[in-house]
């Protein structure tokens, strides 16, 4: 299979197409949101789009607005068709490790498909143990319109769980940075410690962690 253009231009069905003439069918597009954040799930979403699929605005979620993520999103749901959701919890990030719990996600939303794809289109991640052939694309939610569907659906997904996680926490503001490292999380972060959310093996929640047990040993030391 070719390269498409190295030109920024925005998704297109060029992965797909390619796809197709090998004599695939069910072209499924894979993307996560959330591998970056000190707390939250890690959220991936499956998506089979119809053939000669057009959505003006489509792109790499983190090229978009908030408001048009939102429009896509009404919009993939109403025409893809088939989509799968899956999430890996921030205790199997802790025990795996980001990049194999986002493998994780991935085959949990390949399992929710209403149907099994047979092929996968992935951005820049292999899964192992699948007998589906699949091709893993450096960049893949700016060059696939599949990988980019994938991309809003998971993205939009994970942000209406840290809004909903936000109603469980309101200190530390998660309806607005979603998890990520800002320094308004920080600051919270350093203020009311780590809650049960939080990922323990991502460095500041884990420095924050040590520094606090080693504050207690301090204490139990002179007790």
């Amino acid at each position: 299979m070719g390269t498409p253009n190295a030109t920024r231009e925005g998704p297109t069905e060029v992965f797909e197409v390619e796809a197709r003439w090998c004599g695939y069918r069910r072209i499924a597009g894979l993307d996560e949101a959330g591998r970056g954040p000190l707390a939250g799930p890690v959220v991936a979403a499956a998506v089979v789009l119809p053939r000669r699929y057009r959505l003006p605005g489509l792109d790499d979620s983190k090229q978009v607005s908030e408001s048009h993520r939102l429009t896509l999103f009404a919009q993939i749901v109403r025409r893809a068709l088939g989509i799968g959701i899956g999430s890996a919890t921030e205790a199997e990030i802790d025990r795996l490790n980001i990049l194999e719990a986002t493998r994780l996600a991935m085959c949990r939303a390949l399992r929710a498909l209403p149907f099994p794809p047979d092929f996968l289109l992935l951005d820049a991640v292999t899964l192992h143990g699948l007998s589906v052939p699949q091709r893993a694309i450096i960049k893949g939610d700016e060059l696939s319109c599949s990988i980019a569907a994938a991309s809003i659906i998971a993205k939009v997904t994970r942000d209406r769980l840290m809004v909903e996680y936000h109603r469980w926490y309101p200190q530390y503001n998660f309806a607005e940075h979603k998890g990520y490292s800002t320094p308004d999380h920080l600051r919270l972060l350093r203020q009311y410690g780590p809650c049960a959310i939080h990922r323990s093996t991502f460095a500041p929640v884990q420095h924050l962690l040590a520094s606090n047990v080693a504050a207690f040993r301090w204490v139990v030391d002179r007790v």
